[in-house]
């Protein structure tokens, strides 16, 4: 729900809620990985250094997206490098539900995701309540909040907005911060945080 920078054009345009999306379980590497970063290092090389603590290990992320009801479970790199194609099934998955517009996910994002659940313990699914959203309904949500900024990050694919299932939400803003890879806001009443791989700050 905050900020970004400019707006990349290259967006595919279609209807992502109908494309299909593997619901095979497979399982998430367990174990608690990243400790806290020091805050004097720029948001990009603490996001690197972030990835570098998964170096080898292969990387998977369970979502459950609250708007569509649609789950994926999905191995993204296989600890030597990216899946393109499960790269493009979670762009897919994390599109904006409102317009079908698809945007890339920012790869960093998707490691601090990672990198946050091993820290948790927890091998439930992140519930998605925003992550690319478009220019357009950028717009849309500005009108109807003063909380959603007008460059939000969100538009870049470098923001989400989560929750994680049977873990306390506070906490997990907690770890969020610690990790220090962007930054992280908490929507107490709404129940869930924000991540962006952008400048670190907190709200």
């Amino acid at each position: 729900m905050t900020d970004n920078h400019s707006v990349q054009s290259s967006v595919q345009k279609i209807q992502c809620e109908t494309v299909p999306v593997s619901h095979s379980r497979r399982r998430l590497v367990s174990g608690l990985l990243a400790m806290p970063l020091s805050m004097a290092m720029p948001a990009a090389v603490m996001a690197k250094a972030a990835s570098s603590k998964t170096a080898g290990q292969k990387r998977a992320l369970s979502f459950y997206h609250t708007h569509t009801g649609k789950n994926l479970v999905i191995e993204y790199h296989n600890g030597h490098g990216y899946s393109n194609s499960a790269l493009d099934e979670i762009n897919r998955f994390l599109c904006d539900f409102r317009t079908g517009e698809i945007h890339p996910i920012d790869k960093n994002l998707l490691d601090a995701l990672f990198v946050l659940q091993q820290k948790t313990g927890i091998e439930n699914d992140f519930e998605i309540i925003s992550a690319y959203r478009s220019p357009k309904t950028n717009a849309l949500l500005r009108k109807k909040s003063s909380g959603v900024a007008k460059r939000s990050l969100h538009m870049q694919g470098k923001a989400i907005d989560i929750r994680l299932k049977g873990y306390n939400t506070r906490r997990l803003r907690e770890l969020a911060m610690a990790m220090k890879v962007g930054g992280v806001g908490y929507y107490r009443r709404s129940d869930f945080i924000h991540m962006d791989t952008g400048r670190v700050r907190y709200w």
